[in-house]
Parts: structure tokens; C-alpha cells; sequence
């Protein structure tokens, strides 16, 4: 089989289902931006010794292709595909609680750097929001989508969170905002 069809070549792709929009539709948007943040999560996994955050990082990569089936159908066919629950919301709240529990109090705002993987979490975390703005957008014109927004929305937590983490464990600290001082 040729990974090529050549259907996209005048703009257009198909949803699962088949009906073939644009492929700058806002479903399309939010899809794809699921999709960039899936393949961040994919190079932050290569810098990443911690087998318990490999491990977590799996299981969300795996509820984010979740997410992008479920965004890909057509919504007005009944499809099967995965759905993400409250358990999925919950899993992520509980590697945050775990994780902030070995933390130093966030007192300041903090730059994202300090270390390749840490940066790399932030990447991951502003392309989270990227796509819970996609996803709400989506909402706007009628999607039901709640889930997902709750979702991603507690997932650029946990990458927040991962990236101070990562920095902890490797006895770092966080990169300190400092405003520029008003005169």
C-alpha cells in the first residue's frame, strides 16, 4: 500500500466517516494540533530516564490518539472509538498531587529552561493550551467536548508540574522570573 492517495492535494481531507472538509476546518485544527502535541510528548519521552514518568507519558500519548480519533469523526455519524473519562482526568490530578508533593513551594513564576527535558515539558505544556484552544473552539461551533477540555486543560498542569519535577530530580532549580523593574 503507497502512503500517498493524493485526496488531500486540493485542500481537503476526509473525517472518519467520510465526509471530506477543509483541511483548515477547526476540527482539523484541534486534531492536528493533538497530533504535534502527541509527537512532543514523543521526543520528550527520549529524554527521559525515570521509568514511572516513561510510563506515564505512554499512558497519556495513548489518550491523546484517543482524543484525535474521537476528533476525527464525523459528527453527525455514530462512530466507536475510544472515549477518555473522568479516570483519565483523575490519573493526571494524581501524578500532579505525587509529583508537587516532593516540590519546593511555587513562589515565583518561573521561564521555561533549565535542562533540555524540562524545556521540552514546557514545549509540550504550551502546546497543550494550543490545542485546549482548538478543541474550545470546536465547542463554539456546537461539539460536544467537554471532557477533552477538562482533559487537556489538566494535562498542561501535569506537564507544568513534570517540568519542574524533572528539573528537581536532577537536583536543579527552577529558572526564576525577574521582571524588569519599573523606574
Amino acid at each position: 500500500m503507497k502512503i500517498y492517495t493524493k485526496q488531500g492535494d486540493k485542500g481537503m481531507t476526509s473525517l472518519i466517516g467520510g465526509r471530506r472538509i477543509s483541511k483548515h476546518d477547526v476540527r482539523i485544527e484541534a486534531y492536528g494540533t493533538i497530533d504535534e502535541l502527541n509527537s512532543h510528548i514523543g521526543l520528550l519521552l527520549v529524554h527521559i530516564e525515570n521509568k514511572n514518568i516513561c510510563n506515564s507519558l505512554f499512558e497519556i500519548q495513548n489518550r491523546l490518539f484517543d482524543i484525535g480519533s474521537t476528533l476525527a469523526c464525523d459528527p453527525q455519524k455514530s462512530m466507536s472509538v475510544p472515549q477518555i473519562d473522568n479516570e483519565d482526568i483523575n490519573f493526571l490530578e494524581i501524578l500532579i498531587d505525587q509529583m508537587e508533593e516532593t516540590l519546593p513551594l511555587l513562589k515565583n513564576f518561573i521561564l521555561p529552561g533549565g535542562n533540555l527535558p524540562s524545556a521540552q515539558a514546557h514545549v509540550c505544556r504550551t502546546v497543550c493550551r494550543r490545542a485546549e484552544r482548538r478543541v474550545t473552539a470546536l465547542e463554539d461551533e456546537g461539539a460536544s467536548a467537554q471532557l477533552i477540555v477538562q482533559y487537556l486543560n489538566r494535562l498542561s498542569d501535569y506537564l507544568f508540574v513534570l517540568s519542574r519535577f524533572i528539573s528537581n530530580e536532577m537536583g536543579m532549580s527552577d529558572v526564576i522570573w525577574s521582571g524588569k523593574s519599573s523606574k
